[in-house]
């Protein structure tokens, strides 16, 4: 599998290509001081923007880290899931490198957003046999599947003002894009369409736009290696458009990807490896 590290212009509306490897590497989150971070081989990568040397950092125990990682609001620290005993585990890592603190105490679980204050993280975990969205407060809340069985929820990310959590869930029959406020309630469908199977909202900084993986209708979970296509919706809803497609699924935005003026996002693009 050749993976090929990718950021895209809004306003030019044209991508380019950052590093390409022959090595699987995934989830790339943009830090504020403008470098990409990417997991390979279940380690954890620094990607200069310049094209500079690609640089491991040190986790600590987290030594089989999955794609989904990210940033604090403030860059200090790396928010990353770690498999042990094949079970996602949730840790906080400094943003140089250095030892991986455990900060949710149930496996599994899949870090996937932070609140813009920093007081929250959001992240999937199966509770109860599915996978539900919960948050860290002072301790853990579960926000869906409490009145019952709501489906496959995942994908959970905050919006620029913190008011929102944007998710993805099969509730409606097959994966849309969903939203609910910060404590779980008025809960919204946000996406409306038979053709296509949504995942991983991003909301972006400046509160515009949410960016999305749309997978072919009828693809069950979240796979890799498809013909899918990033699209991008108006924060408050509406219509979504195109931005582009691809060949790629899993890996390609599971996390936060926005650079911090939204004028970029960073994805992955896949290619079958060339012998």
């Amino acid at each position: 599998m050749r993976s090929s590290l990718e950021v895209y212009d809004m306003a030019r509306g044209r991508a380019r290509v950052l590093w390409q490897t022959d090595d699987l590497i995934e989830a790339p989150n943009w830090h504020p001081d403008g470098w990409l971070l990417v997991n390979r081989d279940g380690r954890l990568l620094r990607v200069p923007l310049d094209g500079g040397e690609v640089a491991m950092i040190d986790s600590g125990i987290a030594q089989a880290c999955n794609n989904d990682h990210g940033f604090s609001p403030d860059g200090a620290w790396i928010y990353a899931s770690s498999h042990v005993d094949k079970l996602s585990t949730l840790y906080r890592i400094p943003v140089a490198g250095g030892a991986a603190e455990q900060i949710v105490r149930d496996v599994p679980s899949y870090w996937h957003g932070v609140s813009p204050d920093g007081g929250e993280i959001a992240y999937c975990a199966r509770r109860g046999g599915r996978y539900e969205v919960c948050v860290q407060q002072n301790g853990e809340v579960q926000l869906t599947g409490v009145q019952g069985d709501e489906g496959h929820n995942d994908g959970p990310d905050f919006s620029a003002d913190g008011n929102w959590i944007w998710f993805n869930s099969d509730r409606s029959g097959q994966a849309q894009i969903w939203r609910m406020r910060r404590d779980g309630s008025d809960v919204q469908r946000m996406t409306v369409s038979a053709d296509t199977v949504d995942w991983f909202p991003h909301p972006s900084p400046d509160g515009r736009h949410v960016l999305y993986l749309a997978y072919p209708g009828g693809t069950a979970y979240h796979p890799r290696d498809l013909n899918v296509a990033l699209r991008i919706m108006p924060q408050d809803g509406g219509e979504s458009a195109m931005v582009l497609e691809l060949f790629g699924g899993q890996g390609s935005i599971n996390v936060p990807c926005w650079a911090p003026d939204s004028r970029s996002f960073a994805f992955v693009r896949y290619a079958p490896g060339v012998d």
